[in-house]
Formats: structure tokens, sequence, C-alpha cells
């Protein structure tokens, strides 16, 4: 890539606040070893495409070796804008690949009507990264989950699920074939999307036919957050320290603790 990359704007010192989160996260996880060859999931939304130029910045100064690809799964929804991603990746000089799905023709023929749309695109998503990151030969995945997605996540499983847990930096897939990292973990949604804003990346939609319906349960977890964060600027951030301080003996699952 070299110095085809443009500089990113940096002189209002978000760019060295998120730098700095990333690499604090990549350490304390181990996100990232020698020779790794990253698929980088680029969706074309404010955060993948944060997570892609961060990543870029960090493996220049690295003092070990890695290789970045970025990669859009395109579902097939009509006015996707794969091309547009693809342009801005191969006038910046990243190395770009586009998999065309047909994730739209499987959900209308198989979705239940009384199941999440979105989560099953998700899914399906999901495995089609799972299935190119072998094919391609790339160690990791990438995603551009934030700190955000992560307490919101939190917030969802205990109210809703009846699960203590959310979204973990490191994970192994459940067959070992792919591990998955999410180097924003630290970064805040508004973070990111006041980088993407001043850095003009191409934010793109997915063009789902159910993108403009609002995910209830989720948006009155941002809601309560936003309420709490009025009272306490800090609350998210104590959420998510939370996950780094887990009391077994004060918990109830069995599996943890010998009643």
């Amino acid at each position: 890539m070299g110095d085809r990359v443009p500089p990113l704007v940096v002189e209002n010192g978000l760019y060295r606040v998120i730098k700095h989160k990333v690499g604090k996260a990549i350490q304390e996880f181990g996100l990232i070893d020698p020779g790794d060859r990253i698929l980088v999931a680029l969706s074309g939304g404010k955060d993948s495409w944060t997570l892609l130029h961060i990543l870029e910045m960090l493996r220049r100064r690295a003092p070990v070796s890695f290789e970045l690809l970025a990669v859009t799964v395109d579902p097939g929804f009509e006015g996707f804008e794969a091309g547009r991603i693809a342009a801005y990746c191969r006038e910046r000089g990243f190395p770009f690949h586009c998999e065309r799905t047909g994730a739209r023709e499987i959900i209308d023929a198989h979705l239940d009507p009384r199941k999440s749309y979105c989560a099953f695109c998700a899914r399906l998503r999901r495995g089609a990264l799972y299935n190119l990151a072998e094919r391609l030969g790339c160690t990791k995945i990438a995603l551009g989950h934030h700190l955000d997605d992560a307490v919101e996540t939190l917030l969802l499983n205990q109210f809703y699920v009846g699960t203590l847990g959310a979204m973990p930096a490191k994970l192994h897939s459940d067959d070992g074939r792919n591990t998955v990292i999410r180097p924003l973990l630290y970064v805040e949604e508004k973070q990111a999307a006041s980088f993407a804003r001043r850095n003009g990346f191409p934010v793109v939609s997915c063009r789902c036919p159910r993108c403009d319906i609002v995910d209830g349960k989720r948006a009155r977890m941002k809601a309560l957050l936003r309420e709490l964060e009025g009272e306490d600027r800090r609350i998210k951030r104590s959420l998510l320290r939370s996950l780094h301080n887990v009391q077994p003996r004060h918990l109830l699952d069995k599996r943890l603790w010998a009643f």
C-alpha cells in the first residue's frame, strides 16, 4: 500500500485517541500475531471504514509484519453500492475482495416470519465471511463492533435472553476454523462516526428492505444508556469494565462455583 493511502485527518487528536484505544485492545487481548493475514469485514459503514484505516496506519508502524485484506459481502440487495466501496479501496491502494452472495434469495425463501430479518441476514453474512477467510488464506476476521455494541449486547442478553455475556475481543469459532477479533472494542460509536465523517469515507447503506425498521430492543438499550450517561458519562466504560472484573462466587452458575 505504501504512500498511496492519503494521510488521515489527525489535527484534532481524534485519530490519536482511536489509534491508542485500538492499540490497547490489540495488546491486551493478543489480537494480532506476526504473519497474520487479516480479513477486515468492510460493510461500507462508518465503523468498518474506521477499522480498516486505523488498522492500516498501525500496520505501517507495527514491530511485527501482518497483512490486511478488505472484504465486502454483497448480499444482493438492490442499490447496494459495492462498486463505490471497490473504487475507494482501489484508489487508496487497499487490497480488496467483493463476494456476491444470494443472501436476499435465501432470506426470502427460508426466513421464519416470527424471527428477526436482520439476525438471519447477519448469520448468513458471518457464515460467508468464515468461508471466505478460509478460501482467501486469512488467519483472522476483524469486525467493526465498538464499545457501544458491546455494552448494548450485554444489556440485551441480560434483559431479554437471560445470559451474562457480550462481545469478546477475540473469539474462536465453534468449529475451530476461524478467529474473530474486535479491535474497536474500546472505541465509542460517536468517535468512529466523527472520524468517518471528518475523513469523508464513502459510507454506504446495505440497502436491506428492512433497514428503515428500527430494532426496538436495541433502540431501548441505546436510550437507556443515553439517559444514564446524563447522570454519569462513564457509564458505558463502567459496564465494559465489569466484563474484566467477573466475580464467579457472586453468581449463580453451578459450572463456575460448587454450591
